[in-house]
């Protein structure tokens, strides 16, 4: 770290290092070419490591569709959060994927900064990216066989050998000869990629089959949780990252995953559960949250023109598709809703809040991979 306060300064190397580890990525990225001792310390990770821990400031991504609904490209905005922006448009991204439409990718994450595009429906890719450092890595093929259907995919972070790692669900089928003839058979397969490793390896199936609705699944603390089913019985389905090992928990006795959407959820490092139904013009939210067993957290009665709940904000206000495909917020304290300005085509939005973070994949930069950014016109 020798060197570190040596741009005109006679600060303490130690709180030089902390100053910068509290900045923003874009201008750490600026500040590599001030001299050879920054570029080195801002790669090494104890200083990424205390980059993460102190930057706590959230960044918003949406997931949206450009274009018509078989030839359009997935977009990505960064939402301003800046005090009376109204979470407009700052940036626009534009990452070289493309699907047979616009449900084809989804992301799963955040886990430490990084996202987990996952392009399914026949394109069967998944793609790490870091949206900070504009790095993203498409993942290698995994095993499997010549006719298959990908189900689900989970990722996070093993703090133990410090690797992030991806579980992919897919059900391959095959043809037996039998005495009746030719007969399709089929089986599950669970696969998982390290990171680290760069490499996949087959894990055993858990005999539970989670959902593919990554918006409505979640990873916290070293856990990936889905929405699966066992013998018609709907529960939630745990991943941990360390021992990796599956177990399973109930929902909330008094719910139920019919004629209702279920959000598992980060909430204050716990297991959360929002509950909503799905028909309806008018519709009112119920958190449940796990700590030994499930408690009823709050509702949120009679919200009007929701078509799907995208997120909560930190401050309590919650992020709506409209009925007519809008993003907008709510805030329960004052029931005041706010259109944003942003439309796409139903079930194409996501939002995901992240922190900022140097966490490097290995992989390609924005330039190298021809990821487009572009800032919207100051009016």
């Amino acid at each position: 770290m020798g060197g570190l306060s040596k741009p005109g300064c006679d600060l303490p190397e130690a709180l030089v290092l902390e100053i910068l580890s509290k900045l923003p990525v874009k201008s750490l990225t600026r500040f590599r070419s001030v001299c050879k001792p920054w570029f080195s310390s801002f790669q090494t990770p104890f200083f990424i490591t205390k980059h993460l821990h102190n930057n706590n400031h959230l960044n918003l991504l949406h997931k949206g569709f450009c274009g018509d609904t078989r030839d359009g490209v997935y977009s990505f905005s960064q939402l301003s959060t800046e005090k009376g922006r109204n979470f407009s448009v700052k940036e626009n991204f534009h990452l070289p994927f493309s699907g047979k439409g616009w449900s084809d990718l989804v992301v799963d994450g955040p886990c430490n900064g990084i996202l987990c595009l996952e392009l399914g429906d026949g394109c069967d890719k998944a793609v790490l990216w870091n949206p900070s450092t504009r790095e993203f890595k498409i993942l290698p093929q995994p095993p499997h066989s010549t006719s298959f259907d990908f189900l689900s995919l989970g990722f996070g972070y093993d703090s133990q050998t410090d690797d992030y790692k991806v579980v992919r669900f897919v059900v391959n089928y095959f043809e037996e000869d039998s005495d009746a003839g030719s007969m399709f058979e089929h089986n599950y397969q669970v696969d998982l990629y390290s990171l680290r490793s760069d490499s996949w390896k087959e894990i055993s199936y858990p005999g539970v089959e989670p959902y593919d609705l990554p918006p409505f699944n979640c990873y916290i603390n070293g856990v990936y949780y889905w929405h699966a089913t066992q013998s018609s019985a709907h529960l939630i389905l745990s991943f941990d990252m360390v021992n990796e090992k599956f177990s399973t928990l109930p929902l909330p006795q008094s719910q139920t995953s019919e004629g209702f959407y279920s959000h598992l959820l980060d909430f204050n490092g716990l297991l959360g559960a929002i509950f909503y139904p799905v028909e309806g013009t008018e519709k009112s939210f119920d958190l449940w949250v796990m700590n030994e067993s499930w408690t009823k957290q709050f509702s949120i009665e009679s919200v009007p023109g929701v078509e799907m709940l995208l997120g909560f904000w930190k401050t309590g206000e919650l992020f709506i598709e409209s009925l007519d495909h809008q993003l907008v917020l709510f805030d329960p304290s004052t029931r005041e809703l706010k259109n944003l300005g942003i439309h796409a085509p139903k079930w194409s939005m996501q939002i995901t809040a992240y922190v900022e973070s140097l966490v490097p994949i290995n992989a390609r930069s924005e330039h190298e991979g021809r990821i487009i950014i572009s800032r919207p016109a100051r009016n």
